[in-house]
């Protein structure tokens, strides 16, 4: 066990932090999405270190952090149409899954030995700032146990990895509240969604002209982050879609309701999608065993709330 420095956003925390993260320990950094567990992507022990941190799965690969465009294409080889996704969404709530380049200074156990690496420009400043810092790529899956409720606040953080991570950085509540939405980007172009997350395909057409086919059905085989059948996963038992919640069951609302617990009381997606993983911290401290879930559109940023919530409900091994 470790003691977990909390760090701010000032430059010399963020040099405190770049400084941990060369000497190969771990610190969670705030993104828009939510907090991500970072460490040095070129390290083979420190991306090994991640996986133990967290115990996530070998198999499951990480997505790797980047400052700019100039880093980004020198980890991965970008096709016409992942050039213009990064130009319209980059830095923002995008993943890119890419041809890895020859030589990329990115350790193996990061594409969890797949020919492709996934990759991702934040938007928030201390993140950006922190990669500026570093002047490397990071690898960052959320900052959270694997399988576990995704971290949008550094208390999310120390309730899960406290004494096993040098440091987290307070960058306040995160604004997005869901992760990144992953297209693969073949050479020849072709897409496909990998996860929903905070871009729609509706915005993605009206930004770049390009139309993502329909979500694939479970993969035979991972290939990003956020694709395992049970993921974000609260201590009690969750029941989705339901208008009428069972004795023994506290609900998650969404619209006007009397709950204690609301993902947003006027219906709005966007505000949903922020609450979404600190409504389900919440329920965790207050040992809610039973969870009945409200009816949510499956629309816009509401696909990658029903997607989590999916996944929240699945069966665990």
């Amino acid at each position: 066990m470790v003691k977990t420095e909390i760090l701010g956003t000032d430059a010399t925390a963020l040099t405190r932090a770049a400084d941990l993260l060369r000497a190969g320990s771990l610190v969670a950094m705030p993104t828009e999405t939510v907090y991500g567990l970072a460490g040095d992507a070129g390290s083979d022990a420190t991306v090994a270190a991640i996986y133990a941190a967290k115990g996530r799965p070998s198999f499951n690969p990480l997505i790797a952090h980047v400052a700019d465009m100039n880093m980004a294409q020198r980890l991965a080889d970008f096709p016409p149409e992942a050039l213009a996704l990064a130009r319209a969404f980059w830095p923002g709530p995008l993943t890119l899954v890419l041809p890895l380049r020859a030589g990329a200074a990115v350790a193996p156990r990061v594409t969890a030995g797949l020919p492709t690496l996934a990759i991702r420009m934040p938007a928030h400043p201390a993140a950006r700032a922190l990669l500026r810092e570093f002047g490397g790529p990071l690898a960052a899956p959320s900052a959270n146990p694997s399988g576990r409720i995704s971290p949008t606040e550094p208390a999310h953080v120390i309730e899960g990895l406290g004494g096993r991570i040098a440091a987290v950085i307070d960058g306040g509540p995160c604004d997005v509240g869901v992760e990144s939405t992953i297209l693969s980007v073949a050479p020849d172009g072709a897409l496909r969604l990998l996860r929903p997350g905070g871009i729609g395909a509706e915005e993605i057409l009206e930004r770049t002209g390009l139309t993502l086919p329909a979500p694939e059905a479970q993969a035979q085989k991972i290939e990003a982050p956020g694709q395992m059948l049970s993921h974000y996963a609260p201590r009690g038992q969750v029941r989705l879609n339901v208008t009428d919640p069972r004795p023994d069951e506290v609900l998650l609302a969404f619209g006007p309701s009397d709950s204690r617990y609301s993902l947003s009381e006027t219906g709005d997606l966007a505000e949903a999608a922020a609450n979404l993983f600190r409504r389900l911290h919440e329920m965790d401290r207050d040992g809610i065993e039973r969870i009945a879930v409200a009816p949510v559109p499956e629309t816009g940023i509401g696909r990658a709330i029903n997607d989590r919530l999916r996944r929240a409900a699945a069966p665990r091994g």
